[in-house]
């Protein structure tokens, strides 16, 4: 691991979080970063006096870790993995196949207090980018599409995106960091594709919610409609039982 007394992951964010939690958080966004390279042996006994903590929080953070397949957990210690292409390519595959599966539960469902609430974080989003913010904007990111998938309650949807958010959300931090440096200027955009989104919720319009997840999952595109057909199938069948 090199060196560096830099924190990648936001320290406001951390208020409340156990030392194990924050151990977990901060490696997370090495490995993920790249400034802890695959390969790389972790020590339990370097990582605790790196971050000046006994071993046991070190264990915890390594552990959910593990469980995550950034590592792989030896015996003194934890050879890193990191994230693959693919891999990443597979965190935006569930984030369709969870956002297709809400918005034909959200066609059911009176949508006007979402649709405000979306609103908002929106103006958040907004004022992130007029001052350049880009941990608040990935927060705010974060949290609009959290927002989405919590409005149809359905529980095991939610631990599916619980156990995908730790490492989406490090990655989305990463990706906002680069991008309010290297392509700013592509925010507008990123703006209208979250307004079409509110659109298409506000309005239940099926073509709109299709041409909105190809806006906003543009990398993968090929499998919304394949995605939106599915989940559709699936929903005449809940109906019919």
């Amino acid at each position: 691991m090199k060196e560096s007394k830099q924190c990648l992951y936001p320290a406001k964010w951390l208020s409340k979080a156990s030392a194990g939690d924050r151990v977990t958080y901060e490696l997370r966004m090495q490995i993920i970063s790249g400034l802890i390279e695959s390969g790389t042996t972790l020590s339990e006994n370097k990582l605790a006096a790196d971050f000046d903590v006994s071993r046991s929080p070190i264990r915890e953070a390594l552990k959910t870790l593990a469980s995550e397949n950034l590592i792989r957990l030896e015996r003194m210690g934890a050879v890193v993995i990191g994230l693959t292409d693919k891999e990443i390519e597979e965190i935006y595959d569930v984030r369709l196949l969870i956002e297709t599966f809400v918005f034909e539960r959200l066609v059911k469902l009176d949508t006007n207090e979402l649709v405000k609430e979306l609103s908002k974080i929106l103006e958040m989003m907004k004022i992130a980018i007029k001052y350049q913010d880009a941990d608040e904007f990935a927060f705010q990111d974060v949290l609009f599409h959290e927002t989405i998938i919590r409005a149809i309650s359905h529980s095991y949807i939610m631990m599916i995106w619980n156990n995908a958010k730790p490492v989406m959300e490090a990655f989305v931090l990463l990706s906002m960091r680069v991008r309010f440096k290297e392509n700013y200027e592509d925010f507008p955009r990123i703006v209208e594709n979250h307004q079409l989104y509110i659109d298409a919720i506000d309005t239940k319009n099926r073509d709109l919610m299709i041409q909105s997840l190809h806006q906003n999952f543009d990398d993968v595109q090929g499998k919304v409609e394949d995605l939106w057909r599915s989940q559709q199938m699936l929903s005449k069948g809940v109906d019919q039982e």
